[in-house]
């Protein structure tokens, strides 16, 4: 029986301890606050963020990281990508050596431009070949209701894929394994930000083509940002791209799409955040990604545009009426 150890007691990660228990394994949630954790084992509900999931007896909850690590042998991350570091700086060391270390988080570093899985390798001194991203069209409440979902598991070592891939499978979980671990991570990263410019759309009242132009262009700066990096383009033709801009972007279950709504109605990024408690990812992000383009010479004008916008350096009415006026030119190119 696979014991894995998942640090971020949020929707996602809760969601993914009820898949791994589900398809026969032991997991263990790590949570910030010691009531919480002691909410879990006495409820077993994480009322927070999944009410209504009843979590199986084969998930305990502490709030001591070095209990949550004590022979796991697999470690979910399920954090805010920007505390990544940080949260790899307190408790980074009691992660065991020589086992998978899986990312659900989908987000590029602000200050250095790095995918999670480097700040993984990075900061937690884990082997590049034993960092595994999880990425794909799942949305947490669907999978903690057992809707069928699938997801790609990445890895540049295969056979750590296959181990992770086996240890998530079940009844309502499918995952694909993958070795192309820049492109399941760069589609998880800015559909994100395209979700926000989706949701801007929808919230300003426009309609299905609008928000289909945004998709598709939005695949578009993905996949050129994907080719500058060595991203496989297959990738973002799959669950880890297409799958997951699709599930992000039109959902009213995503918070980057609810929170773009909110900015497209003219609530600002503080005023979104009051009344939901939560920030989008897509917030945190946008800036990394816009400047990670930048460097590379990518051109990614729904990216920048949503920046602004979350900087206040644009009202978000102007962002379409920016994008519609840039200079015609040849769908691909």
């Amino acid at each position: 029986m696979t014991r894995t150890a998942v640090f971020g007691s949020g929707s996602w990660g809760t969601a993914f301890a009820a898949v791994l228990a589900d398809a026969g394994g032991e997991a263990v949630l790590h949570a910030r606050r010691q009531e919480v954790a002691e909410a879990i084992n006495a409820d077993r509900v994480n009322s927070a963020y999944l009410p209504d999931l009843v979590l199986p007896e084969s998930i305990t909850a502490t709030a001591d990281p070095a209990v949550a690590a004590r022979g796991a042998d697999l470690i979910v991350l399920a954090i805010p990508s920007q505390v990544l570091r940080a949260n790899l700086a307190e408790w980074g060391h009691h992660l065991p050596t020589g086992v998978p270390v899986v990312s659900l988080m989908k987000g590029i570093e602000l200050g250095t431009g790095l995918r999670m899985s480097e700040v993984i390798h990075e900061a937690g001194g884990v082997p590049a070949d034993q960092v595994v991203v999880v990425s794909g069209p799942n949305l947490s409440r669907e999978i903690a209701d057992k809707q069928p979902a699938a997801a790609v598991v990445a890895c540049r070592a295969l056979d750590t894929a296959e181990q992770v891939a086996g240890a998530c499978a079940n009844s309502y979980f499918r995952p694909y394994t993958q070795t192309d671990v820049v492109g399941a991570e760069l589609g998880g990263a800015v559909k994100n930000v395209i979700a926000l410019a989706v949701g801007m759309a929808e919230g300003l009242g426009y309609g299905d083509n609008t928000k289909a132009t945004i998709i598709t262009r939005g695949l578009a700066e993905t996949a050129r940002l994907g080719a500058a990096l060595g991203a496989d383009p297959a990738t973002l033709m799959g669950l880890a791209g297409v799958g997951d801009l699709i599930a992000t972007c039109m959902s009213p279950l995503s918070r980057n799409h609810s929170f773009g709504v909110n900015l497209g109605k003219g609530m600002s990024v503080e005023e979104v955040v009051a009344i939901t408690s939560q920030t989008a990812e897509g917030v945190k992000s946008c800036r990394s990604i816009r400047d990670l383009a930048a460097v590379h010479g990518v051109d990614m004008p729904i990216c920048a545009g949503v920046t602004a916008v979350v900087e206040h350096a644009m009202d978000v009415r102007e962002l379409g009426d920016q994008l519609m006026a840039r200079p015609h030119k040849h769908e691909r190119h």
